[in-house]
């Protein structure tokens, strides 16, 4: 008997989706013809943990990661060295990467993030954006114990000030 997909709520079951996953059809826009990891970055993906009784929907999401991982790979082909650091030019394969990530790891109910989807995702950085530093550095709020000191010292200040006008004004008058 051949699995069906639920017609109400739009959703394939899960026996389709196996069924899918098994034949390797493509996944996350796999139309590109990509080499594997290893051959293309020269080292390994990322691989989950297993103790050798994995799920089968954890087998799957791997399986899953990696068409991403492959995807990705692809769409970073087309970015020369040059344009490696320009936001631009690589917010569509990074979010690509994330949203496969998310999208598959949402329809097999596996968690996310998790730690498959975090070493990608590292993986990432640090193959193609180590070497990205910013141009101008981002300034930050101070910390509370110092913004607190800046904003009281002058507050205590303005007593201080005032008496001493007032003080030195009398002074005035008086001569």
């Amino acid at each position: 008997m051949a699995p069906r997909a639920h017609m109400s709520s739009g959703r394939l079951s899960r026996g389709l989706l196996l069924l899918w996953v098994l034949l390797g059809t493509g996944l996350c826009h796999t139309d590109a013809t990509t080499t594997s990891f290893g051959q293309d970055t020269g080292t390994s993906p990322p691989t989950a943990m297993s103790n050798g009784t994995a799920q089968p929907m954890e087998r799957n999401y791997t399986y899953i990661t990696q068409k991403c991982w492959d995807y990705f790979v692809g769409l970073m082909r087309n970015v020369t060295t040059a344009e490696l650091c320009e936001w631009k030019v690589i917010s569509r394969p990074y979010s690509e990467l994330q949203g496969c990530l998310e999208y598959w790891a949402d329809r097999l109910n596996y968690s996310y993030p998790n730690a498959l989807a975090e070493q990608y995702i590292f993986q990432s950085h640090h193959h193609y954006f180590h070497n990205c530093t910013l141009e101008h550095p981002l300034y930050f709020d101070p910390p509370e114990d110092v913004l607190l000191a800046m904003i009281i010292a002058p507050i205590c200040l303005i007593p201080f000030l005032v008496t001493l006008v007032i003080w030195r004004s009398k002074d005035g008058k008086a001569q």
